[in-house]
């Protein structure tokens, strides 16, 4: 088979023209390798599970005005302490170091507000927390990651 003259402007306007109209749908096999290796992206992230939520034990009384969810997260090496509230999610790292801490739900990266840095004491605000399930992605600043288990609003 011959290539075409690409110095041919219509020919090759033509070629791209047939390339950009194929319709063939991505095959299944690339999808999943696809979504695999997105999977591997936080393989060496710190899991820190739930050891403690506070919506779990008994019902006290509670003012209306103090209301608000304890969350603890635990690793071999990390604690990531969360209170969420109705109009931000206060947490802190320990042991302390300075960083960024990341709402992440299911698709990926929610909306960026939902980013905010750690200060030096391991203290963040973030904003209201998501209508929907997400987890937190902290990462210091020696290149450590912890990824907590999912919150469930």
């Amino acid at each position: 088979m011959m290539d075409p003259d690409w110095n041919d402007d219509e020919k090759l306007i033509e070629a791209l023209r047939e390339a950009f109209a194929a319709t063939d749908d991505v095959p299944a096999a690339f999808v999943e390798a696809g979504k695999s290796a997105f999977a591997w992206r936080t393989i060496d992230a710190e899991l820190a599970a739930l050891t403690y939520d506070s919506a779990l034990e008994p019902l006290a009384i509670r003012s209306e005005s103090a209301i608000l969810r304890s969350l603890t997260f635990a690793s071999d090496s990390w604690t990531v302490e969360l209170e969420l509230t109705p109009n931000a999610i206060l947490g802190q790292l320990d042991p302390p170091e300075v960083g960024t801490v990341t709402v992440r739900a299911d698709g990926g990266k929610l909306d960026p507000g939902l980013a905010a840095d750690i200060d030096e004491l391991g203290f963040f605000v973030l904003g209201p927390p998501p209508t929907i399930p997400y987890r937190l992605v902290c990462t210091t600043r020696s290149g450590m990651t912890i990824l907590t288990g999912w919150i469930t609003p």
